[in-house]
């Protein structure tokens, strides 16, 4: 499969006008407007891994050869049957399935927004007096208590003796 990165534009009739034959017409008018891609449907290109064709699926060697007739059908049997599958499936579960992602989304916005971030405000503003409250535990009474008892089991000596 050749992504879009290699084709290029290539200008079917001569610019120049002594280039063609006399009294011919050009085949092509010489502005085309291209219309330019207004539906995109994957716009992030988050499916480029489902850009398969038929030639991705089902490929013959050199040594081995169907006929001709029978390879374009096979070909034109499974490009139509891959569009109508997933234009028939998609029918059945896009609208459950969009349905549900937008109540789940709504769901999870709300709670974002309504819980969740009053929940992460209120710490944030809740911390530094808690911070210096603990500091302030911490200093005077933990601190002593562990320096008194570091002082009082200082002068304590272990001596192992092995038999």
């Amino acid at each position: 499969m050749i992504s879009d990165d290699y084709l290029m534009e290539c200008k079917l009739e001569p610019e120049e006008p002594r280039l063609q034959e006399p009294g011919s017409t050009p085949l092509l008018p010489s502005t085309v407007d291209v219309p330019p891609k207004g539906d995109t449907r994957d716009p992030r290109g988050i499916n480029q891994h489902l850009k398969l064709e038929f030639s991705d699926i089902l490929a013959e060697p050199s040594s081995f050869r169907s006929f001709d007739r029978v390879w374009t059908w096979s070909d034109i049997v499974f490009e139509s049957s891959r569009l109508w599958c997933y234009r028939i499936i998609s029918l059945l579960c896009a609208v459950p399935v969009s349905l549900f992602s937008g109540f789940l989304f709504a769901c999870l916005g709300c709670l974002h927004i309504w819980c969740v971030m009053p929940c992460i405000q209120l710490c944030t503003m809740a911390m530094p007096p808690i911070r210096t409250l603990w500091a302030s535990i911490l200093d005077v009474v933990i601190a002593p208590l562990f320096a008194s008892l570091g002082r009082c089991c200082s002068a304590i000596y272990l001596t192992v003796i092995q038999k």
